[in-house]
């Protein structure tokens, strides 16, 4: 049963990091600029709390919230829900009257959320993977599926055309590049902030507990950084050992991981933000999409 507002799912059809939860920062930041009030579904994967539904801030618990969750809220100051069974969240959302959106991050195999808008996000340099489902490759449903979702985006294209062709030999009337930019350096502890230029010739120790850490590894190299790479299961729960380094290094993290180990980072830990770039095709695609599903909700 459809819900009274507009409901978006950014999810993939892959296992592993893809870049979901920077272009729902993004979506939710341009849904914002167009005059709605999102909110943000979670399941909250890593995080275990006493109750659910749980509404989730900037100074949440990253151990009962979840990573993500708590990442997301405070890069984009919206309500996020956390809860297993997303449409409880979005229950919870609705009648507490938090917004008049819902943007669920992961949850596209999560049926019992009804939805208006799918979006697929897909690493480029992995794409569909040998093309079959788990344990044999990287699907976690068939290829056909795509038929049926609004728009596939396309995370780390080496270029950014208003609409791609094609992805492996995926057609899609609606597919997106996107590309991750590196966006402030912030020191955990203080709060502080330098400039990127302060990261080349720099001896970094990168830690990452994410789906896909190479990107981030990538990253930091593009900016000049000397890097020794640490990578931890996606969600890893840190502890202060994992978060030793040499006296010259400076500890640089994602903003996923930074949530987790702000109680007990050194004073040598940065956390390097990202920021996801769209076409402004695809902006004024998906914004139309949300004012017709919104048009036929209030018929």
């Amino acid at each position: 049963m459809a819900l009274p507002v507009p409901v978006v799912v950014v999810g993939n059809i892959t296992a592993g990091g893809t870049g979901k939860s920077p272009l729902t920062a993004w979506l939710v930041a341009e849904l914002v600029g167009a005059g709605w009030r999102p909110v943000i579904l979670s399941r909250g994967y890593g995080g275990k709390a006493d109750n659910y539904p749980m509404e989730v801030n900037a100074g949440s618990s990253a151990i009962e919230a979840g990573d993500e969750p708590v990442m997301l809220a405070a890069s984009t100051g919206c309500p996020v829900v956390v809860d297993p069974q997303r449409r409880r969240a979005a229950g919870y959302a609705l009648d507490r009257k938090l917004g008049n959106l819902l943007v669920c991050d992961d949850g596209l195999q999560h049926y019992k959320l009804p939805r208006d808008v799918e979006l697929s996000v897909f690493d480029a340099r992995r794409g569909i993977g040998n093309g079959a489902l788990i344990p044999v490759g990287p699907l976690r449903e068939p290829v056909s599926r795509l038929s049926s979702v609004d728009f596939v985006i396309v995370n780390g294209a080496d270029f950014a055309p208003e609409v791609m062709e094609s992805f492996e030999g995926i057609d899609h009337p609606a597919i997106y590049s996107m590309v991750l930019e590196p966006g402030r350096l912030i020191h955990l502890a203080t709060g502080e902030q330098k400039p990127l230029s302060g990261l080349r010739g720099q001896a970094v120790r990168a830690v990452a507990g994410i789906g896909n850490p190479s990107r981030f590894f990538d990253t930091l190299r593009n900016l000049g950084a000397e890097v020794t790479e640490v990578a931890f299961p996606d969600h890893h729960r840190f502890r202060p050992s994992d978060l030793s380094a040499g006296h010259d290094e400076m500890i640089v993290m994602t903003a996923k991981d930074a949530v987790k180990c702000r109680g007990f980072a050194p004073d040598n830990a940065w956390t390097l933000t990202v920021n996801a770039r769209l076409p402004d095709g695809f902006r004024d695609a998906f914004l139309e999409r949300i004012q017709q599903c919104s048009e036929q909700l209030t018929s």
